[in-house]
């Protein structure tokens, strides 16, 4: 039986925020006050320090941002349009650093994650429900991060699509041995995995001149139907539900966190998130200018096999070969914070914990099975979209709920505007998705 209190003495997962920060003492309830200029120069010295603790986290959650179903969307974006929907880029990377920093805001506010603020705070049945979806959403994240761990696999050395994928499974087991009880040397993993995303899109946007005109793709506007739906996909699935859950735990603040304290935490974690998911949005912008520099107007199959082919005949060999290396870079690393995912979403809904590597195994078995199938890579990607489109606004809506409420948030609560702001924000991707899931299923 669950005890209802276990969310308090399940121990922390293993990228949970510390207790202990450089900035703690500087917000302790216990600091002596009257210390002027001293105190001052503490807290503003402590800042750079603490938004450089917060990037960890940041990072961890921006990967998410440039997984492989961004590859295919943005490619798909600049094959079709050339650099007219970079606006649709633009816009989902603001609503993406907004639902985050609710996250954060959450997680700091309460010393809770959203998980555990859903158990504490809804019906038992409603609180099930909503680990079951939470549950699909990890699987639907393994299988796009499968995918394209394993095509990136088959591009870059012949290997068949199956065994690829039980590869990227063996290596995703690897990289989560690397933070047993810690984070740290999860996040520079996770970070350096980035950053060889990053460095394979500059290097293929320097050899397409991508940037060239790219700016005519911030003014919004629309080319046809097709284009619509489109922008539906990129924005509809922009925002990943498992990194809202899993957010709100990185930003768990230490349960006798002052006032002050939580405040500096919080506004660290705004920098991080800038900085991190501003990467993020630099890479999915790349992708996007890429395609419309050096594909748009031939006859590229709107795959990621087409996508590598297009760009190895337009560019040459090593453009193609950067855009497989980022690709497995992304299937690796966003296959790591799905698990990692699972584990908080386990923890908080249920108040029970695994070990890691059993979620892992738990959590990669259906993406298995499907690619055992012969389900084709593109298809099982829609696949895996589809139902991350679906559980959205099951993590929407509640963030937005916790985050209005003055005797769950404290004085971190919302203020009217940014209520409203979460309200247009929430229902513009919640419909979004609808509209994705319309037009999957219509055909």
């Amino acid at each position: 039986m669950l005890d209802p209190a276990s969310t308090r003495r399940v121990p922390d997962t293993p990228l949970a925020p510390p207790t202990r920060t450089p900035s703690a003492a500087a917000g302790s309830p216990a600091e002596p006050v009257g210390r002027g200029r001293s105190a001052a120069g503490t807290a503003a010295g402590s800042r750079p320090r603490m938004i450089l603790a917060m990037l960890g986290p940041a990072f961890v959650v921006s990967v998410a941002y440039v997984d492989p179903g961004n590859f295919a969307t943005n490619m798909t974006a600049g094959t079709r349009y050339g650099p007219m929907l970079l606006w649709v880029i633009a816009a989902a990377n603001v609503m993406a650093v907004f639902v985050q920093y609710l996250a954060c805001k959450a997680g700091v506010a309460t010393g809770r994650d959203l998980p555990q603020l859903c158990r504490a705070h809804t019906p038992r049945s409603l609180n099930r429900t909503l680990w079951l979806q939470a549950e699909l959403v990890a699987m639907a994240t393994d299988l796009a991060e499968f995918v394209g761990g394993a095509v990136a696999l088959h591009i870059l050395f012949g290997i068949p699509l199956l065994p690829a994928a039980f590869i990227v499974a063996a290596t995703s087991l690897l990289l989560l041995t690397l933070a047993p009880e810690g984070r740290r040397r999860f996040e520079i993993v996770t970070a350096a995995l980035l950053l060889v995303i990053l460095a394979g899109f500059v290097y293929q946007a320097a050899a397409a001149g991508a940037w060239s005109g790219a700016l005519s793709g911030m003014r919004p506007r629309f080319a046809d139907t097709q284009s619509i739906l489109l922008t539906t996909g990129m924005i509809g699935a922009t925002v990943m539900p498992h990194v809202i859950y899993l957010h709100s735990s990185l930003a768990r603040s230490p349960a006798r966190s002052s006032r002050e304290h939580k405040r500096r935490r919080l506004r660290a974690h705004r920098s991080a998130l800038f900085i991190a998911l501003g990467i993020a949005g630099l890479v999915n912008a790349s992708m996007l200018t890429i395609a419309a520099a050096a594909l748009h107007g031939t006859d590229t199959q709107e795959t990621l096999e087409g996508f590598h082919a297009g760009l190895g005949a337009v560019l040459g060999s090593g453009a193609a070969f950067a855009f497989a290396l980022a690709l497995l870079a992304s299937g690796l690393a966003s296959s790591g914070v799905g698990t990692f995912a699972g584990q908080v979403i386990l923890r908080g809904f249920l108040g029970r914990r695994i070990p890691l590597t059993v979620r892992r195994l738990v959590t990669m078995a259906p993406p298995l099975v499907v690619l055992s199938l012969g389900v084709e890579p593109t298809q099982a990607l829609v696949l895996s979209q589809v139902v991350l489109s679906f559980g959205v606004p099951f993590a929407l809506v509640p963030l937005l709920v916790f985050t209005a409420r003055r005797r769950i948030m404290g004085d971190l609560v919302n203020r009217r505007v940014t209520t409203v702001a979460a309200v247009v924000v929430s229902t513009v991707i919640s419909v979004l998705n609808v509209l994705l899931l319309v037009r999957t299923f219509a055909g």
